[in-house]
């Protein structure tokens, strides 16, 4: 891909900061949303919460990537985190779709981040980007999010959605969490363990969301995860292997759902989804088993 200026709204998050120092490694001018105001040409002041985000600042872009939102595991879902999880999000992408609709000279794509949890429980039953939503707070939730995209898509802007599983990372995420245990000796599987968890490497992750900002002939969803999800059970088994740490250790489900409240059905929850669309465009996993993908965080 030529240099090209990109701007990123969530730039300090766990993928949104890795992607942009794999974008400014490769000569790319990164435009970073902040919230305050702007201290330089490489920053555009918004407020998500508020719809409102400097259109100037956006002039010249050819992508704007959208990662922004309050984070879904950071703290127990009361109903004043649960606001401010869906506005972070929804208000969020509806300014940024609302100003990027609006330019003279729009990007040739917007990339606004969404997730898989948009399929709700899934089960064992394998699904892909024909699933139907499914229902409760994260499917409608996405849904609405994904929705709120549609200026600039009816603004003739190539709009993708990368529907993010659980990115295995040290710095953030469920797996911020689980290295932390298992290094102590005090990881294992949550609830019975049948659950499957829809995984994906941090490396993979931002390789795919490249590799949909490339791409000019891709829109709409694409699943990013790795090709086989496995369960619960198998994946803190493997962690057990890679940190050679015993996975003795099992979280009983009353015990989370007592700890997390609402939450804990995510945890709990089983999505089996598979990147159909993703391998179908040529996208090669560099990580696709969950060994290589622990071992690369």
């Amino acid at each position: 891909m030529e240099r090209t200026r990109i701007a990123v709204a969530g730039a300090s998050g766990l993928i949104g900061s890795a992607l942009v120092r794999s974008l400014t490694a490769d000569g790319h001018e990164v435009v970073r949303l902040v919230r305050r105001a702007a201290h330089g040409a490489d920053e555009v002041c918004w407020d998500p919460a508020g719809r409102y985000v400097d259109p100037a600042g956006l002039d010249g872009c050819d992508v704007v990537v959208n990662l922004a939102g309050a984070g879904v595991g950071d703290r127990r879902w009361t109903e004043a985190y649960k606001k401010k999880i869906h506005d972070s999000r929804v208000l969020g992408t509806a300014a940024l779709a609302e100003a990027v609709a609006t330019l003279d000279r729009p990007p040739r794509v917007f990339v606004n981040g969404s997730a898989i949890g948009i399929y709700g429980e899934t089960g064992e039953q394998v699904v892909d980007e024909d699933a139907p939503a499914g229902h409760g707070f994260l499917p409608e939730l996405c849904v609405e999010w994904e929705a709120a995209a549609a200026p600039a898509r009816e603004a003739g802007v190539r709009t993708v959605f990368p529907r993010t599983g659980l990115v295995v990372a040290r710095g953030g995420g469920a797996w911020g969490r689980l290295f932390p245990l298992f290094k102590a000796g005090l990881g294992g599987r949550l609830g019975d363990g049948r659950q499957y968890w829809s995984y994906i490497s941090l490396h993979d992750e931002v390789a795919a969301i490249r590799h949909l900002i490339e791409r000019d002939d891709l829109s709409g969803p694409f699943n990013l995860t790795a090709p086989q999800p496995l369960t619960n059970r198998e994946i803190t088994a493997a962690m057990g292997r890679v940190l050679r740490r015993p996975a003795l250790f099992a979280v009983p489900e009353p015990v989370l759902r007592a700890a997390l409240g609402e939450m804990a059905a995510d945890v709990l929850g089983s999505q089996r989804v598979v990147p159909k669309r993703l391998l179908e465009s040529g996208f090669a996993f560099a990580f696709p088993g969950i060994e290589d993908a622990i071992r690369a965080a």
